[in-house]
């Protein structure tokens, strides 16, 4: 269930577990990561970079989610871009060191796969409950990610990677079904002007359009001989192209 308000994305699973693989990639590059396997501190960088992106762009797009459904698609993928580029990371690391990441058979992968996060239950403070909420579905994990055994915890951040990205993918598929329905920003800004213009060309007893009838507004040529003179267009345009000379 998405809830749309200033802190709706804190109910969003998706940026509750973009969270956890944030916070469990933030140990494993400051328990694995060094000067010998990493000199110049790059990969530290980019995998603690595209870790913070992903639960960014979910929150930052499901903020835009009143105003810009296409903006909320965008930030949206891009996450789930970050959460593959992150992904490569771990698997790079496994294959580096001649690891193999889990196979989907094993009891291991399974027991990861299968751990569900909790519902949120937040009352009137959100930031402090949602931040306890987080912690608690990191907890889920702990007994993975906090091995000191590296390629133990790459698996897990592989399989969590990888779970996100389905789920991610699953909240785009709803939000592209939610736009097909209801349209963006600008059809809902398009749908209102023409909403007033037609009520206005009622009240000047506007003439109706001579193919399909329906009541004309007031229009202004943009361009050709006829540029800056007002016509009357049909209020169904663009799908039909009825006018009358004003």
């Amino acid at each position: 269930m998405m809830k749309i308000s200033r802190f709706g994305f804190y109910w969003l699973d998706t940026w509750v577990m973009a969270n956890v693989i944030q916070l469990g990639t933030q140990d494993f590059c400051a328990r694995f990561l060094n000067h010998k396997n990493d000199p110049c501190g790059r990969q530290y960088d980019q995998m603690t970079m595209a870790a913070r992106s992903a639960p960014a762009n979910i929150a930052e797009g499901n903020s835009r989610h009143s105003t810009s459904k296409e903006t909320e698609m965008r930030l949206t993928d891009v996450a789930r871009a970050t959460l593959a580029e992150l992904a490569n990371d771990y698997m790079n690391w496994l294959l580096r060191h001649e690891q193999l990441p889990w196979s989907v058979h094993s009891p291991e992968y399974a027991q990861v796969a299968g751990t569900r996060l909790d519902r949120p239950s937040y009352q009137d403070d959100v930031l402090h409950q949602s931040s306890q909420h987080i912690l608690n579905q990191k907890h889920h994990f702990d007994r993975w990610l906090l091995s000191d055994d590296s390629f133990v915890v790459a698996n897990c951040m592989l399989v969590l990677c990888n779970r996100l990205i389905q789920m991610i993918s699953k909240q785009i598929e709803t939000q592209l079904s939610t736009f097909r329905e209801e349209g963006g920003f600008t059809e809902a800004l398009t749908a209102e002007r023409l909403s007033h213009r037609t009520e206005k060309s009622s009240q000047e007893q506007a003439p109706l359009c001579p193919i399909c009838g329906k009541p004309m507004i007031r229009r202004v040529a943009k361009k050709g001989i006829n540029s800056g003179r007002e016509f009357w267009s049909c209020s169904a345009y663009p799908q039909c192209n009825g006018t009358r000379n004003l």
